[in-house]
């Protein structure tokens, strides 16, 4: 064995079981599954034109000598972003710990009590900080949570603005220059108009809908918005606030001022600047507005027995069944980076909290007291962490940058100076070294910090925040370590066992893919550096950009859009912008079949467009003379075509080229929805197809871990007509020359995470990306035949092969009185996460292995579905105890005295042999969606609350 070969390492069947697994197919040879499966006439002729795969040594050297070509100043320049401290204890059990980065989704509730536990936590802290009544489980940074903002205001408007066609939308000038840019991006597709302007002078006509103001402004001057809000609510204007975390420790709370919305990011809660990216926005508003929250919330309910449980809430908001009514095309948050803030939270506690922005305060003003002492005037008359000095910019930018040093150059008289948690005496003292060196003025040494506050009572926070429980338990290390190990044994991740998720491509994440993320030659880096600090990652995201052209088959790409969601948005988007270029602002219809993502029409409706849907046939394709038929009926309005490939039913469509030709002879470009991409890579790819532009799912198919929910990063790849138009940034330039405005707050995205799908990509070569995409193939179809004759599959190809995934068919077992989701809580009982349930079909389950399975665990699923099955037919309406009704069986129910259920214990928690090896036991018995949904409660309350509720 080459144990030098990544490859090896990550596909998990060994080449001998590959022969058995094509008898088991009965094909002859990989290359006749291949055959069988993609049409020929999309096949790709040449291998892909990468660089040879490095080993997992090589790559790490090459990493960390790419990592060494950044230089970490200390930077000062703020703008939404702050070097943080992230406790070790954090750092080592949950970033660098795969019982939390290898998670999925919550949505199976009753294994993911620990994850919703930390969510839980995370929305408490925001709501007490924000005093709003209702937080959601993260976004995906400030400034898309503020674009979000506008759009729930524009949806909640009352029924005589609507009528009236109320549009406009008013922009403190205060607003951080990268949320201004994602709100115009945002603003103009939908119909809103905004206005930029000064708070101050703001004229309250009937004219706005909303407003939006910076909290504190973006140079650090803090505003009391009181008279502003209270304003705005008499002449029916609803307020967002953009707020930063941190600084409400010691302000106000925007609740208390009035705000409708309140917006902004948990980076500086011990989350790394990591070039951007990924950070948890977040999203606090009033519970009249829980129907309209973009995003997931997590709730308290009850489970069978009565006990309490947390779940996903409101889920029936998500765009599946929203489709092209959705407000918002988020389908995801930030729960890796929302767990880690929150624990920063539970950690530090209150009185951490406190002493930290307390320090930083006063770092903030003993920084201010020192330069005003060598006579430099400062601008801000209150603020909390960040001061505006007039200098000359072009003497002082030299001297620091020569001293490791960055601040926020605004112009030629102006600097901003944006303080931190890890500042101290030292730190000042070197700020103040650069000043007096630019200079050439006395020397000064500051030896004591100033204990003035310079935050106005009007302003101060006078309210408690964090007095639960879990805020306050958990200060030292021992019982943090404990908390955390705790809430990890009550999920189940891809360290336990195969997740099989259907479009979710649930495969390994390597360690030596993760390993950098610790590196703070990595972590360190401030979005908005120049770029000659961040040769090491500009390398980095330039190769990675290139590796997926060439992957692809396109001409250029964006890594900027940091989800899936955003990646749908920003692919339309650019098409729009072509069309515009053209002349063809009229171009405004989008087809979408029937059987694509329901994210598919809320992003294409976000992009302004108009969604019309074609037909799929009996097998589940696209009705192809139904698209024509749209297709050409309307040709002169025709935008583009919105079609995922494979199928989301599991299929490669012989049509696909056909398909694509005829929306091209009508005027329109193509969008590819790359959620299926672990089907092509190597193989064929989205230009052969016929295709302008793709998303891609770095979480999916490029090896990021999903970290139960998120990060995702969603890049666009497109053909040479669209690359103009990729996206840009306000202040460091990206994108092509015609470039759209920005689709999220940082130039590259969530940065930070592209390393992971270097590595992937890097270690595994062109013979290893391919390899996997056909062992992907092997091990779906390979399932398939196992568990033929106990379930049936509902869509192939015209060889009878289906993709990277396939559909079951459950809807037959109804007649047995048992629903899709009662074999989704069984295989917890046998060790499992379900696969995707009634998704894209109601009543079926969407089984995806992924390339890095081995064949005993993909016959461990296999064994766990029939032993499920055989349960099915021993079950019946007539008598609904039965093993499948009363999953999952938890530990409390199995050695409770009494056992009244018509089954043995043994059959409840043990039904085959293997599971007594490594049982996973759920915490909960199965939950009550409805009454979680009827007695909204998201965040940690008193346990008297939920008492009330129940009665």
């Amino acid at each position: 064995m080459n144990t030098n070969s990544f490859q090896l390492r990550h596909i998990g069947p060994r080449i001998k079981e590959q022969d058995q697994m094509l008898q088991t197919i009965g094909v002859e040879s990989l290359s006749q599954l291949i055959y069988e499966t993609i049409p020929d006439d999309i096949r790709l002729e040449k291998e892909l034109d990468l660089a040879p795969a490095m080993s997992e040594y090589e790559y790490l050297n090459h990493i960390n000598k790419l990592g060494a070509k950044n230089k970490v100043f200390k930077s000062y320049i703020g703008l939404g972003y702050h070097e943080a401290i992230l406790p070790s204890v954090i750092q080592r059990n949950i970033l660098e710990n795969p019982g939390w980065y290898t998670a999925y989704t919550p949505y199976q509730a009753e294994i993911a009590q620990g994850r919703l536990e930390a969510l839980l936590n995370y929305q408490t802290m925001i709501c007490d900080l924000t005093g709003m009544e209702l937080a959601n489980a993260s976004l995906l940074d400030e400034s898309t949570a503020a674009a979000e903002a506008m759009a729930l205001l524009f949806d909640v408007r009352e029924r005589a603005q609507k009528k009236a066609n109320v549009n406009k939308f008013f922009v403190s000038e205060e607003i951080l220059p990268q949320t201004l840019s994602v709100l115009q991006t945002r603003a103009i597709p939908i119909g809103i108009e905004l206005i930029v302007g000064n708070h101050e002078e703001f004229d309250f006509s009937e004219e706005f809908f909303g407003a939006i103001v910076q909290y504190p402004g973006k140079y650090g001057q803090v505003y009391d918005y009181t008279s502003f809000v209270a304003h705005c609510n008499a002449s029916n204007i609803k307020v967002a606030v953009a707020a930063d975390i941190l600084s409400l420790v010691k302000l106000k709370a925007p609740a208390e001022f009035g705000a409708d919305v309140v917006v902004g990011t948990t980076q500086r809660f011990g989350i790394p600047l990591g070039y951007g990216g990924p950070h948890a926005g977040y999203f606090a508003t009033k519970e009249a507005y829980k129907r309209s929250i973009p995003g997931r919330i997590i709730g308290v309910t009850k489970d069978v027995d009565g006990g309490r449980a947390l779940r996903m809430a409101l889920q029936t908001r998500e765009q599946h069944i929203k489709r092209e009514k959705a407000t918002s095309n988020i389908c995801t948050a930030q729960v890796l980076l929302a767990v880690m803030a929150g624990m920063y939270a539970v950690y530090h506690g209150k009185d951490g909290l406190q002493y930290i922005a307390d320090r930083i305060h006063t770092s903030t003003t003993t920084l201010a007291k020192a330069l005003n002492d060598l006579g430099f005037r400062q601008k801000n008359s209150a603020y909390f962490d960040t001061i505006l000095i007039e200098a000359e910019t072009d003497k002082l930018r030299p001297v620091a940058e020569a001293n490791g040093i960055n601040f926020n150059y605004i112009d030629k008289e102006l600097v901003s100076i944006s303080v931190n948690e890890t500042v101290g005496l030292k730190e000042i003292n070197d700020i103040v070294d650069c000043f007096e060196q630019a200079f050439n003025i006395k020397d000064i040494l500051v030896t004591e910090f100033t204990s003035t506050d310079v935050i106005p009572t009007e302003v101060k926070r006078a309210t408690s925040f964090l007095d639960n429980e879990v805020f306050n338990t958990y200060q030292s290390e021992t019982e943090m370590m404990r908390y955390i190990k705790k809430l990890e044994r009550k999920d189940l991740a891809l360290n336990h066992s195969m997740i099989s998720l259907g479009s979710c491509t649930m495969k390994l994440n390597a360690a030596s893919e993760m390993l950098p993320l610790s590196n703070p030659q990595w972590g360190n880096i401030h979005p908005f550096v120049p770029l000659n600090q961040a040769e090491g990652y500009q390398i980095m995201l330039d190769n990675l950009e290139n590796q997926l052209n060439v992957i692809t088959g396109f001409a250029g790409t964006s890594l900027q859009p940091n989800s899936g969601a955003q990646g749908e948005f920003a692919g339309l988007m650019t098409i729009r912008a072509y069309h515009e270029a053209n002349g063809d602002t009229h171009r405004n219809i989008c087809l979408i079949p029937a059987s694509a993502h329901g994210t598919n029409p809320a992003s294409a409706v976000m992009a302004g467009m108009k969604v019309v849907v074609t037909k799929t046939d009996e097998r589940g394709n696209i009705d192809v003379e139904d698209l024509r038929a749209k297709a050409e009926k309307h040709a002169d309005n025709l935008a583009a075509l919105m079609v995922t490939y494979p199928s989301t039913h599991g299929v490669f469509e012989k049509a696909i080229k056909e398909v694509t030709q005829i929306i091209h002879d009508n005027g329109g470009q193509v969008y590819m929805d790359g959620a299926n991409m672990n089907a092509q890579v190597g193989l064929t790819n989205p230009a052969t197809i016929g295709a302008d532009v793709c998303h891609l799912n770095l979480h999916k198919t490029f090896a990021i871990p999903h970290g139960g929910g998120g990060p995702g990063v969603g890049p666009i790849c497109v053909a040479p007509q669209l690359v103009p138009f990729l996206p840009t940034n306000p202040v460091v330039a990206t994108g092509g020359e015609n470039a759209i405005t920005a689709i999220s707050a940082a130039p590259w995205g969530s940065a930070l995470v592209c390393l992971i799908s270097y590595g992937y990509i890097t270690m595994l070569g062109a013979e290893g990306l391919t390899n996997a995409t056909k062992i992907a193939i092997l091990n779906a179809n390979y399932m398939k035949e196992r568990l033929s004759g106990h379930f049936s599959t509902l869509y192939t190809g015209e060889m009878n092969r289906a993709a990277h995934e396939m559909i079951l068919d459950c809807r037959d077992f109804k007649q047995n009185g048992i629903e899709v989701v009662d074999i989704a809580k069984r295989l917890m009982d046998y060790g499992f996460h379900a696969p995707t349930v009634s998704f894209p079909v109601a009543g079926t389950i969407m089984v995806e292995p992924t390339e890095s399975e081995s064949v005993a665990e993909l016959d461990r699923f296999c064994d766990a579905l029939i032993s499920i099955r055989k349960e099915i037919a021993d079950a019946s309406k007539e008598n609904p105890n039965n093993p499948l009704k009363n999953a999952p069986h938890t530990q409390e129910m199995l050695t409770a005295d009494e056992w009244d259920l018509p089954y043995s214990r043994k059959q409840a928690a043990f039904p085959l042999e293997y599971i007594a090896d490594n049982k996973f036991w759920p915490s909960v018995r199965r939950v009550d969606d409805a009454f979680g949904d009827r007695n909204l409660i998201c965040s940690c309350n008193p346990i008297e609350d939920y008492m009330e509720a129940e009665a």
